[in-house]
């Protein structure tokens, strides 16, 4: 079930949508978001050890990761992974360690498997956006850090009301353009400890979250 509020998306009209969206993804959306990504994958090659990306997708942000990272990706669009790796075979990245088909909703990892895990532009996407950050929170370590980077909706001005409008066709779109920040703000296990906007534009906002013990 969606979170209270937000409009609903289940896991067909994610795979549907990001079937169409797979063979121009790279030259479409990823341009738009690839600044984003850079800063993310920047944040997260501060740390070390294993990570898990969620909503891998095409997996443009893969060739960003450092060698002092063990990467994990998972998507649930098999049409995204085929081209992730691809990806990763052109480029021969021995960092990335495997990319699974799994549901971010229910992971199949142990608790504490990661170091960092991070989601970008992911949240929109899912029926259940908390239901994520619970299972984010869950594998990764105590005092590892989760990092979310992700379009989050304004109530006021111009911006505020073509969100509310094109909400209504969030299924047909595959994503939730009306998503206000505290959809993750859900874990007592994750201590928010950063909130920084990043490009293009400020659209995109990096969360980063503390593991607490």
């Amino acid at each position: 079930m969606p979170t209270r509020g937000l409009a609903a998306i289940d896991q067909s009209d994610v795979r549907s949508a990001y079937r169409r969206w797979a063979p121009v993804y790279d030259h479409t959306f990823g341009k738009f978001v690839e600044a984003a990504a850079r800063t993310v994958t920047a944040r997260a090659n501060c740390f070390s050890g294993r990570l898990l990306e969620a909503g891998v997708g095409t997996g443009l942000a893969l060739p960003h990761y450092g060698p002092n990272l063990g990467v994990t990706g998972i998507d649930l669009s098999p049409d995204m992974l085929e081209r992730a790796r691809e990806r990763v075979s052109k480029r021969g990245q021995g960092n990335v360690e495997a990319l699974l088909e799994m549901d971010a909703m229910a992971l199949e990892f142990a608790d504490a498997s990661f170091d960092v895990a991070v989601a970008m532009f992911v949240m929109t996407v899912v029926p259940d956006p908390a239901r994520v950050m619970h299972e984010l929170a869950r594998v990764t370590k105590p005092g590892g850090k989760v990092l979310i980077c992700n379009h989050f909706s304004v109530e006021d001005g111009f911006r505020g009301a073509v969100e509310r409008r094109l909400s209504r066709y969030a299924a047909r779109l595959g994503w939730r353009p009306e998503f206000p920040v505290e959809t993750v703000l859900v874990s007592d296990r994750l201590e928010l400890v950063s909130r920084t906007p990043v490009k293009p534009f400020g659209f995109f906002t990096l969360l980063e979250f503390r593991r607490l013990t």
